[in-house]
């Protein structure tokens, strides 16, 4: 069990100092993921930028992953009866928040150059593996050294998931347990992280390794 993300963040920090001598940038999934890569930046002393992805639920069961879009791309599941009006309305659906949430997070800023960078892609904790999967392949776009995916936790099937990738190099996962149901069970806090606390984190993080 994690406290909190603060302390999944300092875990995971220290298992990534291996990468503290690299041109590194840490892309953090929002929002759950930046708390965890607010610290690992300010650990590497590298710039810290978000990754605009977010999942496709299940239409019974939204917390289960069926796959993830970006504003460019989408991954699906290789799942049977799932109606294709229903990812069509989702991912539109999807990306209208995107939008939205790019203009939040870059109201002061523009996207990091990834160009030649070791992309450490951080987040909170992963179910299916397939965010970061499309994560990791628009990041390729942006011609990347390599990628470099960084959770706390996740079960065994969603890091052999992420490892099949093409476009992810390794993956550091501290806990893979058997028993995974969701990331919230293995943190004993595991409150919502607002938009507001996203972009206070990301802008005071960016502050921080300019100054």
């Amino acid at each position: 069990m994690f406290k909190d993300r603060i302390d999944a963040g300092l875990k995971l920090a220290d298992n990534l100092q291996q990468f503290k001598d690299e041109n590194v940038v840490v892309l953090a999934i929002p929002r759950g993921g930046l708390p965890l890569g607010a610290i690992v930046a300010q650990s590497l002393h590298a710039p810290l930028d978000v990754a605009l992805s977010k999942k496709i639920g299940h239409p019974y069961n939204k917390e289960y992953a069926i796959g993830a879009v970006s504003l460019d791309d989408i991954i699906l599941s290789d799942l049977p009866h799932i109606d294709k009006t229903y990812i069509s309305r989702e991912t539109e659906i999807i990306r209208q928040k995107l939008r939205k949430r790019f203009d939040q997070y870059y109201r002061n800023s523009s996207p990091l150059d990834l160009m030649g960078k070791t992309v450490i892609i951080v987040d909170d904790g992963v179910a299916t593996g397939n965010t970061i999967k499309i994560t990791a392949q628009m990041v390729n776009k942006k011609r990347p050294k390599k990628v470099i995916v960084a959770i706390p936790v996740a079960p065994t099937r969603a890091i052999e998931n992420m490892v099949a990738s093409k476009y992810i190099d390794e993956v550091i996962c501290l806990k893979t347990p058997y028993n995974f149901h969701a990331v919230g069970q293995f943190y004993n806090k595991f409150n919502e992280v607002t938009d507001e606390v996203a972009i206070q984190l990301l802008e005071k993080t960016r502050k921080a390794y300019k100054s």
